[in-house]
């Protein structure tokens, strides 16, 4: 295997990707069907397939772009339809040439896994193999996979430099090379291992860079592996999914468990998947549910693959029907029937709450998104509320006769809609004969509701009164904030002896981004800050004697 260090010339590049781009058809940046884009009648039977009926405004965007070659950040939250995005172009441009044509690197096991699901699905009228390559595999069986000659591989950044530094990957250069949820693997610490990836590929590549972040350590990775790249962002706007009704409930620190239970109790989830900040979280609840009867199960990333995929296999069949999980391990979960998520705590930025709750209310489907938090973390909601442009609603923790009423309801609900079985009318007609129809749907429902017990206590979270006047803190006073900012204003001008001395206050920097590589924040207080050092040590030093002699005198005087 041999790295490469130099970087082509990129005129060389261009002329190879125009050359390219001369082969495809047209495409139309405005229509709405995949149609339009041009793609091949075998790839559009996989889309029809798959349940997509109109592109996505991320696939609106990416897909005619990245037919004509050219190299793409896009920006765009988990559940937007990323995967499809840059999927179908790369696998209607595929050679079949016996070669690996498209490497995607992604963060997580679990990550690689659904977007190889995903591609095999959408290009399987189109001949197209995948092979995923991740840590908990055996190598042996990895490379008996690549000897049947993938087109694409998905790998995670670990697993796949190993099988680069031990030269296991023949003739490996691929044309098009995806990373996928750049931001997670930077939060990872995967970057080191991102740009040593690089040193490995060729420079003639067409490279796409999908994150929800856009930090600037991915910006600066951009610069160094992007060609001229088209920028793609769809806002939290385009992002936010209309079909989720999207809540929160105050309450106490001490009390989020207790609150997630009776959310649970009331609300009857039929798939729930609940977030949490930390693995070791995500463990004890878990058990605890467990120990209150609710089939639960775990996932993170320091679970055994074996018991990772254990957890998933089970949600997915509904052998349990709560997922207890950290974000970055639920990354690219595409579970079908989640009706609800609960955020334990909340997230640690918008663009992880876009991702947590972009589970929930998929294909169509109503989803419910329910964030707990305290008192204290009211700017959060509203900084997420402002972000997002989503509406979430303020609501109130029932209490157990609200919870009860609530299930009765759901039950209720239930038996209405559901559909009566051959072998449920066979059983009726041989006990309708020897049991009175009250007695039998009482006992019936008996057994229903055995295991349907509201726990904990009554009154959890705030009440009515103290909700609504925490909405009004959160919606805000504007006149009252910008009379208490003067006034802390003026507070801070007067406590800085050195306000109106150092400072050009009519002098604007290059630039009001302080992200700016043409303005350092820092150094253009640093002269500021050297000459009120200096002026303070003139000043000490004038006085420093008599200060000392004053000083030994009281201590000679036995005065304190």
């Amino acid at each position: 295997m041999n790295k490469t260090t130099k970087q082509q010339n990129p005129a060389k590049r261009q002329t190879q990707q125009a050359q390219d781009s001369q082969t495809l058809a047209p495409n139309s940046y405005s229509a709405k069907g995949f149609e339009s884009f041009g793609l091949k009648k075998s790839i559009l039977r996989g889309i029809k397939e798959a349940g997509f009926s109109e592109p996505s405004p991320i696939q609106q965007e990416a897909i005619p772009i990245i037919l004509d070659g050219l190299d793409v950040i896009a920006q765009a939250q988990t559940g937007t339809g990323k995967t499809a995005a840059f999927g179908l172009p790369l696998i209607n441009s595929l050679k079949h040439n016996g070669e690996i044509e498209v490497l995607v690197v992604t963060p997580t096991r679990e990550l690689a896994m659904q977007v190889g699901d995903e591609i095999f699905k959408l290009g399987k009228y189109n001949k197209v193999r995948t092979v995923s390559l991740f840590g908990g595999q055996p190598i042996r069986r990895q490379l008996e996979l690549l000897e049947k000659r993938p087109q694409i591989i998905i790998a995670t950044p670990g697993r796949l430099l190993d099988h680069l530094r031990n030269e296991r990957l023949k003739n490996f250069s691929p044309s098009v090379v995806v990373l996928d949820e750049s931001d997670e693997m930077l939060d990872m610490g995967f970057l080191d291992d991102i740009e040593e990836i690089f040193t490995y590929l060729s420079n003639a590549r067409q490279t796409l860079l999908f994150s929800a972040t856009m930090p600037i350590p991915i910006k600066h990775l951009a610069q160094k592996i992007l060609n001229n790249p088209k920028l793609i962002k769809v806002t939290p706007e385009d992002a936010t999914n209309q079909d989720i009704a999207q809540r929160y409930y105050i309450i106490n620190e001490s009390e989020r468990e207790d609150a997630i239970v009776r959310l649970i109790d009331s609300e009857t989830p039929s798939k729930a998947i609940i977030f949490t900040r930390m693995k070791k979280e995500a463990d004890i609840l878990s058990e605890r549910l467990l120990s209150r009867g609710y089939k639960a199960g775990a996932l993170h990333g320091d679970m055994e693959q074996r018991e990772r995929l254990k957890s998933i296999n089970a949600f997915k069949n509904s052998s349990i029907n709560i997922l207890v999980a950290t974000d970055i391990a639920a990354r690219g979960l595409d579970i079908s029937g989640v009706s609800h998520v609960f955020n334990f705590h909340i997230p640690l930025n918008p663009e992880s709450y876009v991702h947590r709750i972009g589970r929930t209310g998929r294909a169509g489907k109503k989803g419910i998104a329910i964030t707990l938090a305290t008192p204290l973390e009211f700017k959060e909601i509203r900084r997420i509320k402002e972000n997002t442009k989503a509406s979430i609603e303020l609501y109130e923790i029932p209490s157990i006769q609200d919870a009860m009423d609530k299930q009765d309801s759901n039950l209720l609900d239930k038996i209405l809609k559901h559909t009566i079985s051959d072998d449920a009318l066979r059983i009726y007609e041989q006990i309708r004969s020897h049991a009175d129809m009250t007695q039998l749907v009482c006992k019936l429902l008996s057994m229903v509701l055995q295991d349907s017990k509201v726990l904990g206590p009554n009154k959890i979270g705030l009440n009515k009164k103290d909700l609504k006047t925490m909405q009004m803190q959160l919606e805000g006073n504007p006149r009252r904030e910008r009379q208490n900012n003067d006034k802390d204003s003026a507070k801070n001008r007067r406590n800085n002896k050195n306000y109106g001395k150092d400072w050009n206050h009519n002098k604007k920097p290059k630039s009001s981004k302080r992200d700016s590589e043409d303005w350092n924040f820092q150094e253009f207080h640093k002269e500021s800050r050297q000459k009120s050092q200096s002026k303070n040590h003139r000043n000490s030093s004038k006085n420093r004697a008599p200060s000392q002699k004053s000083k030994n005198s009281k201590n000679h005087n036995g005065k304190s």
